[in-house]
């Protein structure tokens, strides 16, 4: 079922059946390198990861994290969503792309109709986003969806140092 679509793409709830795809893209180097190794290496592990985190956000909450696929060939190629952690005041954005689906717009034209869906449906009026300080396209996303650089944060006190943008 999915839950957005766009021109090119579709949002669906991510099931345990995508646990294959979340296999591999929470081992591409560039999600190691901006995201963090979150030492998922099994499919079963990958499960865990969909139940603990999308699943139990959408039951939560209403949203979260939701699988982007090619509307013509039903392709997986990221996720984009929402995220709703202890350590921010407002619900954050998210995105990850496998890389060869990087550079297309891909994640922009996700990205607009979570916000839109964010703004308009659930009645969001200030919406966040992080990245490393070093993802300069993740920065270049963020800055051509409207978001505004506010300061250097540590997620928690031993993570490494991440960009806060804010959405007004």
């Amino acid at each position: 079922m999915h839950i957005f679509e766009t021109n090119r793409l579709q949002l669906c709830r991510l099931t345990l059946k995508d646990a294959p795809f979340i296999l591999e893209l929470v081992n591409d180097p560039a999600w190691i390198r901006f995201i963090g190794d979150r030492g998922i290496r099994t499919l079963k592990a990958a499960k865990e990861y969909i139940k603990n985190g999308p699943k139990k956000s959408y039951a939560q909450f209403g949203f979260g994290l939701y699988l982007v696929k090619l509307k013509d060939s039903d392709i997986p190629m990221g996720m984009c969503g929402l995220l709703r952690r202890d350590t921010l005041d407002d619900v954050d954005i998210g995105f990850a792309f496998l890389p060869q689906y990087t550079g297309k717009g891909y994640a922009s034209e996700a990205a607009k109709v979570v916000l839109d869906h964010a703004r308009n449906i659930l009645g969001m009026k200030r919406i966040l986003a992080i990245t490393s300080v070093d993802n300069n396209n993740s920065i270049r996303l963020l800055e051509k969806l409207g978001f505004k650089f506010i300061k250097i944060i540590r997620l928690t006190p031993d993570a490494e140092e991440s960009r806060l943008f804010e959405m007004i």
